[in-house]
């Protein structure tokens, strides 16, 4: 049963510890998100073209997708506290192997060593926060921790863009590398009292019975094949908009990153806004809209002659994706209350693997149909997914 004590005095204030996780997240957002701005330039540099350069995505989110499954049952088993800040140690190792690798294969392999390391920070967080809110209070607290993600995001592609502009690319996977060593050695020094307290189940981390225990529910596989359709559209489409952008208006770097910074500058709106949008509108109304207005921001961005009107429309992109995805995120919490590290690992796992595929899919489409097009077709996608997951949603014993 959540333990609302842990997290929640009577003010609504945030335990500390949430709010360091969150910090941990703002991490992981800018390690998805500061590549993207620097492909062009990796392609230069490497002498090879950009849906190729694009594999530094493909490669980390795959692994990062495979490792939830192994960071899920060891957070059950260890402790989630532990799991999170051994991981975040090992991620300053991996981001400055990027920052050091001589060429494209060196750094494919790099991404990949820090897609398994890095990928435990958010998702045990998720599960922490299952474990210690009640369920009534947790689409509000994770709406508010899911904050640092989407920051992370948001800063992701301008530390990425100006970076690149003024010192490299290899600066910013150093920066990375620096901000994980920080962040690891602060929540060791916070938490390290909690981790032989923390509840944990009795049983083998491994035992493949708790997945499948897990994916025999309808549910389960319902949330799952939901995340992976998510960000399959969401993120095939915004991988590429940094080439659109270069190839049709020439920006610089730094630019770029700032125009993209605007999707995470909307989810911090949304995070502001949630309480209120609860108040008034059903989640499930929430779903649509937001999956109806993504296609409306990617439309947009496909068929604007300017650049500046990216700007808004990147802000209004956060905010309904998170309509969207904060609803999922709430349902995929419930789908196994007995190992939810391992429920949360499943749905990550979705999660990022559409992730992956999206981008290595949107790499095969821009060649022969351009980018416009492609992304204009992803946000179509993505809309449908938004009526679907609606309508699935609201049938008996599913809303």
């Amino acid at each position: 049963m959540p333990r609302t004590g842990a997290t929640h005095d009577n003010n609504n204030e945030m335990n500390p510890v949430i709010l360091l996780l969150a910090l941990a997240g703002v991490n992981s957002g800018i390690a998805f998100r500061s590549v993207e701005p620097m492909l062009p330039r990796l392609a230069a540099d490497f002498g090879t073209d950009i849906p190729t350069a694009a594999n530094v995505i493909t490669f980390f989110a795959i692994s990062y997708a495979i490792a939830q499954l192994a960071h899920g049952a060891l957070g059950d088993r260890f402790g989630k506290l532990r799991v999170i800040t051994v991981m975040l140690g090992l991620s300053t190792v991996g981001f400055a192997g990027c920052a050091f690798s001589p060429d494209l294969p060196t750094l494919l392999a790099w991404r990949a060593v820090t897609g398994v390391v890095s990928s435990a920070s958010v998702m045990l967080g998720m599960a922490y926060i299952g474990d210690t809110v009640a369920l009534e209070e947790r689409h509000t607290v994770m709406a508010h921790y899911m904050a640092g993600n989407v920051l992370g995001h948001a800063l992701g592609p301008f530390v990425g863009g100006v970076l690149t502009d003024l010192l490299g690319w290899q600066a910013t996977f150093m920066f990375i590398s620096l901000a994980f060593g920080s962040v690891g050695l602060i929540l060791y020094r916070r938490t390290r009292s909690e981790w032989d307290v923390e509840e944990r189940p009795a049983l083998p981390a491994f035992a493949l019975s708790r997945y499948t225990d897990i994916l025999r529910a309808p549910s389960a596989r319902t949330v799952m094949l939901f995340a992976f359709v998510e960000t399959f559209f969401f993120f095939g489409a915004i991988a590429y908009l940094p080439a659109l952008l270069k190839e049709r208006f020439d920006l610089s770097y730094t630019l770029i990153g700032l125009t993209l910074s605007g999707f995470g500058a909307g989810g911090l709106l949304y995070a502001a806004a949630v309480s209120w949008l609860l108040r008034h509108f059903k989640p499930l109304t929430l779903v649509l809209a937001g999956g109806l207005l993504v296609f409306g921001c990617y439309a947009a961005s496909a068929l604007l002659a300017t650049w500046w009107p990216l700007v808004p429309c990147m802000v209004l992109l956060g905010f309904a994706f998170n309509m969207l995805h904060n609803t999922l995120q709430i349902r995929a919490t419930e789908i196994a209350p007995h190992a939810r590290g391992i429920g949360m690992a499943l749905f990550s796992f979705a999660w990022v693997l559409g992730q992956g595929l999206g981008v290595a899919a949107m790499g095969l489409g821009v060649a022969p149909f351009g980018y416009a097009a492609m992304i204009a077709l992803y946000g179509a996608g993505f809309a449908l997914f938004g009526v679907w997951m609606r309508n699935r949603f609201m049938l008996p014993g599913r809303a």
